[in-house]
């Protein structure tokens, strides 16, 4: 399915979608929509020559430039999103808008224009707090503790019912905490800055026991483009993440470790409960039995992906 094809990438200047780009890149023609909110140009600089690659400023709120977008598309990976977990505690309107409205136009620009298969990329916040460690995508009833996961989860609704009634095909990601080259938010971009600005003081969100699973960028892409090439549902739903789990102050040593500094002092905030903040999941962990049953399994672990994508976003300062 992913060879000689005609792609959207929405949010395709951004951490994941820019590396999901190149990877397009090799047998396809890939367009990029980006209103450059949080992408960034540079990630985008090394395919500006290439006659199979083009980019359309605008914005999913805007109905003309999502006509022109999705028009003779033969997939849609839908990334375009406000990331920002802990932003929904203090701007209740944002995942809301960002999110749902702006996964709402394009289903509807989509429907009109005959482009009926779309891959989007949800979050293991939908989860909520889940009883079940690993969690499985059978699991629920599904209780995000965010605003965030619970745009994520309404925007996973309207896809399925879009899919349903106007038959439409959808793959939905429910990721695992992705690192990175190019990562611009998240846990190690936070820990590299406050190290820069004091290498011998570290503070760290929530008590340090936070436990969550961390997958590499690379391995990331390639699920997903795995999961479209070997499942034909109407809606293929896959958990995408390593098979184990890391504390923030584990991630903590490793970062002190790859910037090659010692005694370096943490203190906790302490948070909400243990949180880093509200609406913080402070345990994760996803079953992938189910794209492993596709024959995908990650390369590196936790604490591996968390090495590899320190090692890179220093190599970017």
């Amino acid at each position: 399915m992913l060879k000689d094809r005609s792609i959207l990438v929405t949010g395709g200047a951004g951490f994941i979608g820019s590396h999901l780009v190149e990877r397009l890149l090799l047998d396809n023609e890939v367009t990029v929509l980006d209103n450059f909110s949080s992408g960034r140009t540079e990630f985008l600089a090394p395919y500006q020559d290439n006659p199979n690659f083009h980019l359309l400023i605008g914005d999913l709120m805007d109905p003309e430039v999502l006509d022109e977008a999705v028009t003779g598309k033969d997939l849609v990976f839908h990334l375009a999103a406000n990331p920002d977990v802990k932003l929904g505690a203090e701007d209740t309107r944002v995942h809301l808008e960002q999110n749902v409205l702006a996964t709402y136009n394009l289903l509807e620009a989509m429907r009109e224009n005959n482009a009926c298969r779309i891959a989007f990329t949800s979050t293991s916040t939908v989860y909520g707090e889940a009883a079940v460690l690993p969690t499985p995508e059978e699991y629920g009833p599904l209780l995000p503790i965010s605003l965030y996961g619970a745009s994520k989860l309404s925007c996973e609704a309207l896809i399925s019912s879009y899919c349903h009634t106007f038959q439409m095909q959808s793959w939905i990601y429910r990721f695992a905490n992705i690192v990175g080259e190019r990562g611009t938010h998240g846990v190690l971009v936070d820990f590299i800055r406050k190290l820069r600005n004091d290498p011998h003081r570290l503070e760290i969100l929530g008590s340090g026991k936070q436990r969550k699973s961390y997958l590499e960028v690379k391995d990331c892409i390639h699920a997903m483009i795995h999961a479209v090439e070997n499942s034909a549902d109407r809606v293929n739903l896959f958990n995408i993440g390593s098979e184990d789990s890391i504390d923030v102050t584990g991630i903590a040593d490793i970062v002190v470790g790859q910037m090659g500094l010692d005694e370096v002092q943490y203190s906790y905030t302490g948070g909400v409960d243990g949180r880093g903040w509200r609406g913080d999941v402070k345990l994760m962990l996803l079953s992938i039995d189910r794209i492993k049953r596709l024959g995908w399994r990650p390369v590196l672990g936790s604490a591996g992906a968390l090495e590899v994508a320190t090692r890179a976003l220093l190599k970017e300062d």
